[in-house]
């Protein structure tokens, strides 16, 4: 998974909200709305144990407590055990934990003890932004932009290309960008070649990756990239509705997915 930093989870629910306002703004439904449509399921009476682990990197500040207020925010009880690793786990579930949230340094899992439902983090951000960005009410076609084919990028063009859109993709790794032109059946995008897309899903970790030759002068722009991969001055010159959000969309499409 990306590694989060403290600042990364700075003022992390108003964050939310004023992402909420742009995703309701620019389909019509907030998050729960989505969540609920795309998975099927509504949050019941859950309880969610949240378990530190000091492996690799180890625990990043202010990321159990970030859980937490995730977790009361979509109307769930939470809380974060006393001890890391093994010891948390086991202190999760005498605790009458439902579900157990935890991550290391290559993955990040919700998993729903009652139903034996397990998630992860890099698969249910792609399928959400990928989603939020399909979702854009100004939309002139059925044509997405993907950027980035990891395992964020990839989840998610998936998810659009089973949908029945018509998916774009381009990735710097060519192995990245065979395997999904393979097994997904995606366009290659050329970027030596502009075209315009009103909806563009981004997943990678580096900024400015979207040039001015990508998008439509109203367009959706959904990202849990970190840094933004949208210019200043494209923000500024265009219609952009611009949905960037490090870990709180992401949870929540988590956390929908497995009860």
């Amino acid at each position: 998974m990306a590694l989060l930093t403290p600042e990364d989870l700075e003022d992390l629910l108003n964050k939310l909200n004023a992402n909420n306002d742009i995703i309701k703004g620019a389909t019509g439904e907030d998050i729960s709305q989505i969540c609920e449509e795309a998975y099927g399921t509504k949050p019941g009476n859950q309880k969610v144990g949240i378990v530190p682990i000091t492996a690799g990197n180890g625990i990043i500040g202010n990321f159990s407590a970030s859980l937490l207020a995730i977790t009361e925010y979509f109307g769930l009880e939470g809380f974060i055990t006393e001890h890391p690793d093994m010891t948390g786990y086991y202190e999760a579930v005498a605790g009458g934990a439902d579900i157990i949230l935890m991550a290391d340094d290559h993955i990040f899992i919700a998993h729903n003890l009652s139903n034996g439902k397990i998630a992860t983090n890099h698969i249910c951000t792609g399928v959400i932004y990928s989603e939020i960005a399909s979702r854009y009410k100004h939309a002139d076609s059925k044509d997405v932009l993907v950027i980035g084919l990891g395992r964020v990028g990839y989840a998610g063009a998936s998810h659009l290309v089973k949908k029945g859109f018509n998916v774009y993709a381009c990735d710097p790794n060519t192995e990245f960008m065979n395997k999904a032109i393979e097994e997904l059946g995606v366009n290659a995008f050329d970027i030596e070649k502009p075209r315009k897309f009103s909806m563009v899903f981004e997943a990678t970790p580096n900024a400015n990756t979207i040039s001015e030759g990508m998008i439509a002068e109203r367009c959706l722009v959904s990202t849990p990239g970190i840094p933004c991969a949208l210019p200043d001055d494209l923000v500024e010159k265009y219609d952009i509705d611009l949905v960037m959000e490090p870990l709180v969309i992401g949870v929540a499409a988590m956390l929908y997915s497995i009860f």
